[in-house]
Formats: structure tokens, C-alpha cells, sequence
């Protein structure tokens, strides 16, 4: 599984924006349809919410092959 991690910069970030800014999607419109695909989870729960607010210390995992643990730079 690829690990990446993610510095937040701000309380929150999307999550459909989370998953274009790690580089994992092309646009925001696709990281929706990931999304909705039912291939996300975030903290070991599946996220259907394609705007759920992903903050500081959550760990977001997209079909089991890409984690993504977001940090705090502060």
C-alpha cells in the first residue's frame, strides 16, 4: 500500500479536493466520482460525503492501495 501524507494548511480540506491535491485524481469533478464509487474511507469507515471536511490526524484510504494520513505542519 502506497503511503502518503498530506499537510494541512487550514482547519479542513475537502475531500474530493484532498484526493486531486494528493495528485490521485486529475479534477475535483473525478475525485467526486471516487467518491461516490464507494472507494473511500476515511478513519476505517466508507465516506460517501464528497465534501466531508478531512482535518489534522485523519487517515483517508482510497480501494485499500493508497492511504493517506493527514498532518498538522503546525
Amino acid at each position: 500500500m502506497q503511503i502518503l501524507e498530506f499537510d494541512l494548511d487550514g482547519d479542513y480540506v475537502e475531500l474530493h479536493i484532498l484526493l486531486k491535491l494528493c495528485g490521485l485524481v486529475d479534477s475535483g469533478g473525478m475525485g467526486k466520482q471516487v467518491v461516490a464509487s464507494g472507494a473511500v474511507s476515511v478513519d476505517g469507515v466508507q465516506e460517501l460525503r464528497k465534501t466531508a471536511k478531512i482535518r489534522a490526524g485523519q487517515v483517508v484510504r482510497v480501494d485499500d492501495e493508497v492511504e493517506i494520513r493527514v498532518m498538522d505542519p503546525a
